[in-house]
């Protein structure tokens, strides 16, 4: 048994929990409406977690095509669009299931050998003030967790426990 003054800094038994913590975590600390961690496998953007719960049901897919993450992961967009709207990659892909998208940031998740796994991302349905641009470092840190976990558990397949 965990003693009660280190049981909220204990190790996550796995890296589903550590992804769900992390995205509990991040809408807490920074807010934005929606956290993802998603997958990426073919031309299929897969959502393997999200927070708040409900707000998207995991396996949920979109086209990767028309992704806001594919227009950041190739270097088209940047990482943090506080009004997507003015960001003509981003507003260009404001349809079906992100239509309402009014704010993005996005980061890679990497596999131990550099591939792109997924990302970690979040949305809002308003703009969001220039100054969340800040949140942008906390994200990256925290993506970058995500995948140093991922290539720890690398012998599984993170979000088989999803649904």
């Amino acid at each position: 048994m965990v003693p009660a003054g280190i049981a909220d800094v204990a190790p996550w038994r796995d890296w589903d929990a550590a992804a769900r913590g992390t995205l509990r975590f991040l809408h807490d600390y920074l807010g934005w409406d929606v956290w993802l961690v998603t997958h990426v496998e073919d031309d299929v953007q897969r959502v393997v977690h999200a927070h708040p719960d409900g707000a998207v049901r995991p396996g949920t897919e979109l086209a990767w095509e028309r992704s806001f993450c594919r227009q950041m992961i190739e270097g088209r967009a940047p990482r943090v669009a506080t009004v997507t709207a003015a960001v003509p990659e981003y507003a260009s892909r404001t349809t079906g299931l992100i239509q309402d998208v009014a704010a993005y940031i996005g980061v890679p998740l990497v596999t131990r050998e550099g591939q792109l796994h997924g990302t970690l991302c979040a949305v809002a349905f308003r703009a969001r003030p220039r100054s969340a641009a800040r949140d942008l470092p906390l994200v990256e840190t925290s993506a970058r967790m995500l995948s140093t976990l991922l290539a720890t558990f690398d012998d599984r397949q993170p979000g088989a426990g999803a649904g």
